[in-house]
């Protein structure tokens, strides 16, 4: 068989080109995995409002205590779906600013809204949210495991915001509570500012 000097060198470079894509491996899980646990982190717009929906599920007491950071993201997974497939949904970087306006206006203001309306309202805005990180998910190194790891975050951010709103049974700690309300809606209302700008 005669020896393909160039056929052997692009064998080897292809091999070499493939080598960081990471399809079907561990390591590709742990780097999906990570991502997407960092991811509503560091977009703080995202974070207060997951903050937020915590925050007002424990003002409202059981069941919303429980309900509300449970529909959030089972609803954000089918904002995400959209997000993967590439519905068009106008105006989501706004809606996802919107919601840290409103959920931190329930709290600040000590909205005591049926347990239906509490569900419409954050499944609503999830959905925004969803689909926001679900246009970022094919780019990830495993969109499983950034999914995955989105998730946790997501309830993690809950749980710190039943713990906070757990302080809301004494007066000092209801007046905290209303404070970090009125936080969320500040720091909702700078990015929806900045949403309005960038839509220019």
């Amino acid at each position: 068989m005669k020896h393909r000097p160039a056929a052997s060198l692009a064998a080897v470079a292809t091999l070499t080109v493939a080598r960081p894509a990471l399809a079907h491996t561990g390591e590709a899980a742990a780097i999906g995995l990570q991502s997407g646990f960092l991811h509503p982190l560091t977009g703080f717009d995202h974070l207060v409002a997951m903050v937020a929906v915590g925050l007002w599920g424990a003002q409202l007491g059981v069941p919303a205590l429980w309900v509300l950071p449970i529909t959030f993201p089972l609803v954000m997974a089918l904002g995400g779906v959209l997000g993967i497939a590439g519905v068009s949904l106008p105006y989501s970087e706004a809606a996802v600013a919107l919601s840290g306006i409103a959920l931190g206006g329930l709290v600040a203001l000590r909205v005591r809204a049926p347990l239906a309306v509490a569900m419409l309202l954050v499944g609503a805005f999830a959905v925004f949210h969803g689909y926001a990180h679900g246009r970022e998910l094919p780019n990830a190194a495993d969109p499983l495991a950034f999914g995955a790891g989105f998730v946790i975050a997501t309830g993690l951010l809950h749980l710190c915001g039943i713990l906070i709103g757990s302080l809301d049974r004494w007066p000092r700690g209801r007046q905290a509570v209303r404070v970090c309300g009125a936080a969320v809606g500040c720091v909702g209302l700078y990015f929806l500012v900045d949403a309005l700008k960038a839509a220019e």
